[in-house]
C-alpha cells in the first residue's frame, strides 16, 4: 500500500462506487492470500514428502493433487472471480437513483475545466456535488488522453479526443476528495489534481445560487485599476471572468479564482503570495504550462492581486 503511491485512499471509500470496487479488491486479496498459504503447502509437502516413500505411493497422489490443485480449483476461482468483476461492472455503470445534475469535465494539459450547463457556469479544477445524490460526469478531453480518477469516490475513466465519455460520482459524506490525472498525459502529468468538494444538499443549492449571482460592482480604486490591468496585460485573451469583457478559453475560468483552494490544478496553496508568484513567472512552479511569464511593475502587481481577490 505504501509503495503503491496511493495510500489506503481507495481502500477507505466515502461513497457507494468505491465501496463496491474496495470490496471486489479485499475479496481478490483475501483469495490471494488463500491461494499462496496454499501453494506454499503443497510446496513444502513436495520437498519433503518423497523422503521415505520408495514406493511412490505419495507421487501418484501429489499428481490428482496437481489436476485438482493446479488446474480445478484455479479455474473455480477465476470463474467466481470473472462473475463477481462482471457484476460489479454493471453495478457501477448507473447508480440506485436518477443523477440530479450532469457536469461537464474536460481536460487539458494539465488542468482542468467544470461546467455546469443545466445552470450556465464554468470554474476549473474543482467539482462542486451534493451528498447523498448522484451526479452524472460528462468526461472529455481537449488534447491528449487523460485519466479521470478519484479513489475514495470511484474508479479511473479514460477520457479520449473526440470522444465523450460518461461517469457518476456519489459521495456519502460532506468532504473534500482528491482527484487525479491517472494517465501519464505529459510533463506534468502529476501536477494535474482536482478537488472534488462535496456539500450538504442545502449549501450545494446555495452554491450553485452564488455561483449564478451576478458580480457586484467594483468599489474599491485598486482593484477598479487591477480590472483594467487585467485586461491591459492580456489576461482576458486566455481567462474568462464572467459578466466582464475577459472571455478567454486557453486558461482556466477566473470568475471566482479567490475562493479556491489550490494554484494550478493543486500545485500551490492559494494565497496571495502564491498567487503573485504564479502570475509573475508560473514556470517556475509548472514548467510547460501555457501561461507565459508576466513581468510587471510592483504596483501593477499589487492592483492586480486586489482586483483578483475580489473574484470570489
Amino acid at each position: 500500500l505504501v509503495v503503491s503511491g496511493c495510500g489506503a485512499r481507495a481502500l477507505d471509500p466515502a461513497g457507494p462506487a468505491a465501496a463496491a470496487i474496495a470490496n471486489l479488491w479485499w475479496v481478490m486479496f483475501a483469495l490471494s492470500v488463500i491461494i499462496f498459504a496454499g501453494v506454499m503447502a503443497a510446496l513444502a509437502v513436495g520437498i519433503w514428502g518423497r523422503r521415505g516413500d520408495p514406493g511412490g505411493q505419495r507421487e501418484r497422489v501429489g499428481r490428482y493433487l496437481v489436476l485438482v490443485g493446479g488446474a480445478l480449483v484455479p479455474g473455480l476461482v477465476i470463474l467466481g472471480l470473472m462473475a463477481y468483476n462482471t457484476y460489479i461492472s454493471v453495478d457501477l455503470e448507473e447508480p440506485d437513483s436518477t443523477p440530479v445534475a450532469t457536469i461537464y469535465v474536460e481536460s487539458n494539459q494539465w488542468w482542468w475545466h467544470v461546467e455546469y450547463p443545466d445552470y450556465d457556469f464554468a470554474t476549473a479544477n474543482e467539482i462542486h456535488i451534493p451528498t447523498g445524490r448522484p451526479v452524472t460526469l460528462r468526461l472529455h478531453s481537449d488534447d491528449v488522453i487523460h485519466s479521470f480518477w478519484v479513489p475514495e469516490l470511484q474508479g479511473k475513466r479514460d477520457m479520449m479526443p473526440e470522444q465523450v465519455g460518461q461517469i457518476w460520482l456519489q459521495a456519502d459524506e460532506p468532504g473534500t476528495y482528491r482527484g487525479q490525472c491517472a494517465e501519464f498525459c505529459g510533463l506534468q502529468h502529476a501536477k494535474m489534481q482536482f478537488l472534488v468538494i462535496a456539500h450538504e444538499p442545502e449549501a450545494f443549492d446555495a452554491w450553485l445560487e452564488e455561483q449564478q449571482a451576478p458580480r457586484p460592482d467594483l468599489t474599491d480604486d485598486q482593484a477598479i485599476r487591477g480590472q483594467e490591468l487585467f485586461l491591459e496585460y492580456g489576461c482576458g485573451d486566455c481567462h474568462t471572468v464572467r459578466g466582464t469583457e475577459a472571455a478567454g478559453t486557453v486558461g482556466p475560468d477566473l470568475t471566482v479564482i479567490a475562493s479556491r483552494r489550490e494554484l494550478g490544478a493543486g500545485t500551490l496553496p492559494n494565497t496571495r503570495e502564491n498567487l503573485a508568484d504564479w502570475i509573475i513567472d508560473s514556470q517556475q512552479f509548472k514548467p510547460g504550462n501555457l501561461m507565459p511569464p508576466m513581468p510587471m511593475p510592483d504596483q501593477d502587481l499589487q492592483d492586480l492581486l486586489a482586483y483578483l481577490e475580489t473574484l470570489r
